[in-house]
């Protein structure tokens, strides 16, 4: 039992000594499960759909359905105006021909919004069945009570009695609309793994590049090859570009391969070109190399290379788009905006998804780039603890 003890006094030694696990195993627990818990408990976001020649009736009913409606006059271009304001669907009526469109990067929304308008016809049908059929029987009421009036006053001047027929209005049957459905990105069987499959390729390029060069470059430390390096005329930015190159030639063949097997084995969405997507792939897996390099220069060792995922990796995928953010408080939405792969995930998602050119992710792709020279310009200062040049 002596020995027993000992061992365990010993374990509790080195997790004493080691503050970095004792923060993983108690603190951050406690920080992703309060980021999880913001995450769900954010307000759900209600569908924007714009209308024209819709009766305002049918608005109501749509309103009353949690569906925020914003009406037009007149629209020449019913995609343009839903990628132009915002929109998830637009309904445009003409008579008994409704046009509905939607925009489809999601669709879930998509489908809630279809099922909420189905709805709302039903409703508007049957309110409007039910008074006509209430104007149907004050209409025959009085026709009866007129042709009683008529009766009578025969019998008044003839002594002879009149049958009263009874009136029946027939309600004529309702008029059927006749629904026409388009979609701006992709179709009817569009699901949901469609449009977060880009999601997906960009987060295991940046998750295995990431843990690869932390622990490669870890090895290059501890098995000395570092400090031999550095005690040649090598200089810092020397040895990083060095690096970022050796190791950036894989981390090359691992987006393609990704990319490559995603779009034709599994047979993901691809409506832009395979180039932007090898494009974003390679730049999400430079972030993710830089960073991973820099991390490692905190490590002593390969575990403590995995300690670092609950704390980089997990967020980024709480983040990344995954989850809807629109709902969510504003400092939760000013995280996601400071994870290189929500930048990735929507570059790709505008791509392989929407299928737009560069100018449509442009914006991702420079910051990206700017996280990218970030990481490399601290990983040559973090290179001066073992050498100053």
């Amino acid at each position: 039992m002596i020995r027993v003890m000992a061992i365990v006094k010993r374990i509790a030694n080195q997790f004493r000594r080691d503050k970095r696990t004792l923060a993983l195993m108690f603190i951050a627990p406690l920080i992703l499960i309060t980021l999880i818990n913001y995450l769900f408990d954010g307000d759900a976001v209600d569908p924007k759909v714009g209308v024209q020649g819709v009766s305002s009736e049918m608005v109501a009913q749509l309103k009353d359905t949690d569906i925020k409606v914003k009406q037009y006059d007149t629209v020449s271009n019913v995609k343009n105006t839903i990628k132009s304001d915002d929109l998830d669907a637009f309904i445009k009526q003409d008579g008994a021909d409704v046009q509905l469109t939607f925009e489809n990067s999601d669709p879930g929304v998509s489908k809630q919004i279809q099922m909420k308008l189905q709805a709302a016809l039903m409703a508007e049908q049957k309110d409007a069945m039910k008074q006509f059929g209430e104007s149907m029987q004050e209409t025959a009421a009085k026709v009866q009570q007129s042709l009683a009036a008529v009766a009578k006053q025969y019998a008044a001047q003839t002594g002879q009695q009149l049958a009263i027929p009874k009136v029946n209005l027939q309600i004529p049957d309702q008029q059927q609309l006749a629904i026409s459905t388009d979609y701006i990105y992709g179709d009817a069987d569009t699901t949901f793994f469609d449009t977060i499959g880009p999601i997906f390729i960009g987060f295991f390029v940046f998750f295995f590049v990431f843990l690869i060069a932390g622990i490669s470059f870890l090895r290059e430390r501890t098995t000395g090859t570092l400090e031999r390096l550095m005690a040649t005329p090598i200089r810092r930015w020397e040895l990083e570009t060095g690096y970022l190159l050796g190791f950036g030639i894989f981390a090359l063949a691992q987006s393609i391969i990704v990319a490559l097997y995603s779009i034709h084995v599994l047979d993901m969405v691809q409506m832009g070109s395979i180039w932007y997507v090898l494009l974003i792939t390679l730049m999400l897996a430079m972030v993710a190399l830089t960073l991973g390099i820099l991390l490692s220069t905190f490590a002593n060792n390969e575990f403590q290379i995995v300690q670092f995922i609950p704390i980089v990796i997990v967020p980024q995928v709480l983040f990344c788009g995954i989850f809807p953010l629109e709902g969510m408080a504003d400092w939760l939405q000013w995280i996601a905006h400071i994870m290189p792969l929500y930048y990735g995930a929507d570059a790709l998602t505008s791509i392989m998804v929407k299928g737009e050119g560069f100018a449509g992710f442009a914006t991702d792709f420079y910051i990206l780039v700017g996280f990218a020279l970030v990481f490399m310009i601290l990983n040559i200062f973090a290179l001066k603890k073992y050498r100053k040049m």
